[in-house]
């Protein structure tokens, strides 16, 4: 599970059909230039420590990070400034506000009544309270009150930080077929990306995906696409999961109360939905596995506790191992499966070692809590019975857990359980989970070739 580093891009973005690319945090190009020349001709160097955010011999750490969110742009409640400070204040590392069908460009204003009709009476008193109004922009009376949106780019420079807060583009592609809702996200984008729609389910995920990897090949950037809550709607089955193949992520938690996390009696929870696509992926396809993401998707940020339907921040989310706060290191990172996905517990360590072919994990306390891990397998079909998935193969109580493959098992991965609650349930009986990624597939496939 280590991260590859992949060759700096050599291609022209004004040569190849697209924008410029945004700045990751103001004026950081021209600083260091300046400190450059400074040194050369000065000699003149930094404090030890001035430069600490960023370490010259940095090690993969955990970052923590929601790639699902929405705000005033689209369908959510509060100013996009109001919602990054939401996260970067408590503990998160990187966020990509997704709105449907947009990215948060341009100049955009709205009505003022409508601000307070989906926050409340209060939220424009927020917003000023906050930012203040050298900041804030208004125009128009009464009826005719407006408030301007900001764009990432002019945004982003009030709450970044270096080496501890990035904000990454992002849209979440809100498509149709079969009259069912198929949205999936796109993190780190350049540009917009239109629902390209399709027959069917699967056809419709595929070719938004290939809309995603063209832009990407464009832009020589790194973005990285995953299908948003399977169960909203019960729009995308497993068999559906499977068979798109050219997706590699989906979210195995999502926060909001109306996805249908738990499924009913006629479908599968979300998380066996994630073993029974991957059995067949590896048992029948011999395709690679899917990752689990837990977000938040995030859409109502003047609610409170105890509000059924509201969709709040602070549900879920990923822990990503990187050695650098930068889109393109989290990106590769989430591609080659080196995060974990949480709802409320963190880990402090997740190894999978190759040659033992045995997964550990090591858990990071929190108050009273106590663990279970569960490590959960499927087999493959054989002639004296059918494939089993998502099999309980072995479970353990602390701190410390650790499972070795027999052989036999398509992939393993781990449930981590605690005892308590999240922080804020989204259904009565909820407990705090952790989700690691599917191992030991690697072999799988390459007895395949």
């Amino acid at each position: 599970m280590r991260t590859q580093q992949i060759s700096a891009n050599r291609f022209s973005r004004a040569g190849r059909g697209l924008s410029p690319r945004p700045a990751s945090t103001c004026g950081q190009t021209a600083f260091a230039f300046w400190m450059l020349i400074l040194v050369l001709a000065t000699g003149w160097s930094l404090p030890v420590g001035a430069d600490e955010a960023v370490p010259a011999d940095a090690a993969p750490r955990w970052w923590k990070g929601n790639l699902h969110t929405h705000t005033l742009w689209s369908d959510g409640d509060d100013f996009p400034e109001m919602v990054a400070e939401w996260y970067r204040t408590r503990g998160y590392h990187f966020l990509a506000l997704s709105d449907h069908n947009v990215l948060a460009v341009g100049n955009r204003w709205m009505a003022e009544q409508t601000v307070r009709k989906r926050g409340g009476d209060e939220v424009v008193d927020k917003y000023l309270a906050r930012f203040g109004p050298a900041w804030v922009e208004r125009r128009g009376e009464g009826e005719k009150a407006a408030i301007r949106l900001k764009p990432l780019a002019e945004f982003r420079c009030l709450v970044e930080e270096r080496g501890r807060f990035l904000m990454i583009p992002a849209e979440e592609i809100s498509d149709r077929a079969e009259g069912k809702p198929v949205h999936i996200n796109a993190s780190n984008i350049v540009e917009p990306i239109q629902p390209v729609g399709g027959g069917t389910v699967v056809e419709a995920i595929q070719g938004n995906l290939r809309a995603v990897r063209d832009q990407a090949e464009r832009a020589g950037q790194e973005i990285i696409a995953h299908l948003n809550h399977p169960n909203f709607g019960y729009a995308v089955t497993p068999a559906d999961l499977a068979q798109a193949t050219l997706e590699q992520h989906f979210e195995v938690f999502n926060g909001h109360p109306g996805v249908n996390q738990q499924g009913d009696d006629k479908h599968p929870s979300v998380e066996m939905s994630w073993d029974i696509a991957n059995t067949i992926r590896l048992d029948e396809l011999h395709a690679a596995p899917l990752f689990g993401i837990a977000t938040d998707d995030s859409h109502n940020y003047h609610s409170h506790p105890g509000e059924p339907k509201a969709s709040r921040p602070g549900r879920g989310w990923v822990f990503v191992r990187a050695t650098h706060l930068t889109p393109e290191h989290i990106v590769r990172a989430l591609k080659h499966g080196d995060f974990y996905a949480s709802s409320g517990v963190s880990l402090r360590e997740v190894v999978f070692d190759e040659s033992a072919q045995t997964l550990r994990l090591q858990i990071e306390p929190a108050g009273d809590a106590t663990y279970t891990t569960h490590f959960i397998a499927s087999f493959a079909a054989t002639d004296d019975q059918p494939a089993r998935i998502g099999v309980e193969v072995a479970a353990s109580a602390g701190l410390t857990a650790s499972y070795r493959l027999t052989g036999e098992e398509l992939y393993v991965r781990a449930r981590v359980t605690s005892s308590e609650p999240p922080a804020d349930p989204v259904w009565k009986g909820q407990r705090a989970e952790a989700w690691t990624q599917p191992v030991g597939w690697r072999a799988e496939l390459a007895g395949d070739q």
